[in-house]
């Protein structure tokens, strides 16, 4: 019985570790964007500070401190074997720029590293990517 209950109390904590980002509010900070197009050829570069806040329901992306784009989720699937080092999430938004635009934000982490990929999927020839150099649950 007691085989049991330490096994219970060990799966509890591996679901909980597993699943610890997910429904969380995050904060996803990177200080460069490669903008590439469809074919994954980069366009250009920017050395900029960016920050993105995703709440269950928000997404506001700030660049420089200037929030430059806010927005509803619609949808929110998340998947990490390892809490932000593998794993990946998609995240789909409406945009409230330029009247709603909808958008497509995949937050995936292979080896340790995790990136950011944003899109208006009216203009999917410029995916925005950014490594991100810190990828956290926000504390209340």
């Amino acid at each position: 019985m007691k085989t049991i209950i330490i096994g219970l109390a060990v799966l509890l904590t591996l679901v909980t570790a597993v699943f610890g980002q997910c429904g969380k509010t995050l904060i996803l900070s990177s200080s460069k964007t490669d903008h590439v197009d469809a074919a994954g050829k980069l366009i250009n570069s920017d050395k900029e500070k960016v920050e993105i806040e995703i709440t269950k329901t928000t997404i506001d992306i700030a660049v420089d401190g200037t929030s430059r784009m806010k927005g509803t989720v619609t949808s929110n699937t998340c998947n990490w074997k390892v809490p932000f080092k593998t794993g990946k999430t998609v995240i789909n938004a409406l945009i409230a720029k330029d009247g709603g635009k909808k958008s497509t934000l995949t937050i995936e982490g292979k080896d340790g590293k995790v990136t950011a990929k944003f899109v208006l999927l009216d203009n999917p020839g410029d995916t925005a990517t950014l490594v991100l150099d810190q990828f956290e649950a926000k504390l209340k």
